[in-house]
């Protein structure tokens, strides 16, 4: 072998020892920029996990003033520019139709009465817009640490008030005669024997052919003489 050639054998030994080099040095920075990006994202992630969540709390106020509660409280929120920490409050209510003189009169009911639902992000401004709007006595919890309603109770009382069915109150009493207005015995006068406020259903006896005959009506069913 020449000595030229053994100076081009020593050069390109070199060469590849430096790709070599450059190669490990690269995978290594790769390495480290990808621990560096994983050590960040976990950092942000941990960050997120430490923000303050929105939850719902349970406020107690006066004795009939929880319509009231609801329309101040959000007046305050507006005004007050709490909408990034106060997000919803809420007053859960059924509807009751009650007859009188065969008219119907719809009314909502409280189905917790003296308590108010807020969705927030509890900290001393949201907890202060709160707690001195008028109407409002307390969160339930400790004076010092509301305490969240578990998020399956929370649940459980909108799908409720989403899925309620409406409750019809009937203003009759054993003894009293009423119309059958509908159902296979309309047209026919029925004496009550049995009410059933809870099932807004009742008995009556009806005289079919000379025959006292029970039958089971709904209220809507009937109207009063």
């Amino acid at each position: 072998m020449t000595e030229k050639n053994e100076e081009q054998l020593d050069v390109n030994a070199e060469v590849n020892a430096e790709q070599n080099d450059i190669s490990v040095f690269e995978n290594e920075k790769h390495q480290i920029v990808e621990e560096k990006d994983a050590k960040l994202k976990a950092d942000i992630q941990a960050s997120h996990s430490k923000e303050p969540q929105k939850k719902w709390y349970i406020v107690h106020t006066y004795s009939g003033y929880e319509n009231k509660v609801k329309v101040n409280l959000e007046k305050r929120i507006e005004y007050m520019n709490m909408g990034d920490k106060i997000f919803r409050v809420e007053v859960p209510q059924k509807t009751i139709t009650k007859v009188k003189d065969g008219k119907k009169q719809d009314r909502e009911e409280k189905i917790f009465p003296g308590y108010v639902l807020v969705e927030m992000i509890m900290d001393d401004d949201s907890w202060y817009v709160v707690r001195h709007t008028a109407g409002v006595t307390k969160f339930v919890g400790t004076s010092k640490k509301p305490i969240p309603a578990k998020d399956s109770e929370i649940k459980k009382i909108i799908h409720r008030v989403q899925n309620q069915t409406t409750k019809i109150e009937l203003d009759v009493k054993v003894g009293d005669k009423v119309r059958i207005i509908s159902g296979p015995f309309a047209d026919f006068i029925g004496d009550i024997t049995e009410v059933y406020p809870d099932k807004s259903k009742l008995r009556a006896t009806v005289s079919i052919f000379g025959r006292e005959t029970p039958v089971e009506l709904e209220y809507k069913q009937i109207q009063k003489v």
